[in-house]
């Protein structure tokens, strides 16, 4: 693959796609919603930036997306998910391939964060209204308040196991 310059990709950059939050990516949970609001805001802002100034922000962007997805595994787990299951493997990919983009940034591939922002934003859309979607409607089912990360009855939860990509089996 050949590695654009930094002036190529800006100038490339310049006609590429954004990315903003909608409507059409609501859960029903809150928290869930305004975390999500932040992620589609600052991937806009991301892809919105010259090529050559995306470092910084990206940066900020996976400490962001990192306290999200501990946040939505924090509350899997709370909730009854077992520690392996795809959403949760699915969060660690998508963070393990932002991490790796750092380095192919700095080696000269002056475009791939660009490219990241764009295929995170297909991602994220499919992401939230199935996965995260699914997740909302399990934690209100369960009476979880994410706002509190509590549960108004533990009990709730002593019987359902969810495992997979959010199937739940009673037990």
């Amino acid at each position: 693959m050949n590695a654009v310059s930094t002036a190529e990709a800006d100038s490339i950059h310049a006609q590429d796609a954004t990315y903003q939050w909608s409507d059409s990516l609501l859960t029903g949970d809150a928290r869930m919603d305004e975390t999500h609001r932040e992620f589609a805001d600052q991937l806009g802002a991301l892809l919105a930036t010259p090529v050559s100034e995306q470092l910084p922000l990206y940066q900020e962007f996976i400490a962001h997306t990192v306290a999200h997805f501990a946040q939505e595994d924090r509350w899997m787990q709370a909730t009854g998910f077992t520690a392996s299951n795809c959403h949760t493997d699915q969060h660690a990919m998508i963070l393990e391939t932002m991490q790796a983009v750092v380095q192919h940034y700095q080696k000269g591939e002056a475009d791939i964060i660009n490219r990241m922002g764009e295929a995170l934003a297909e991602w994220f859309d499919q992401h939230a209204t199935s996965m995260d979607a699914g997740l909302a409607q399990h934690l209100q089912s369960v009476g979880f308040d994410s706002a509190t990360e509590t549960l108004a009855n533990p009990a709730a939860v002593r019987n359902v196991t969810v495992s997979g990509c959010g199937s739940v089996s009673h037990g």
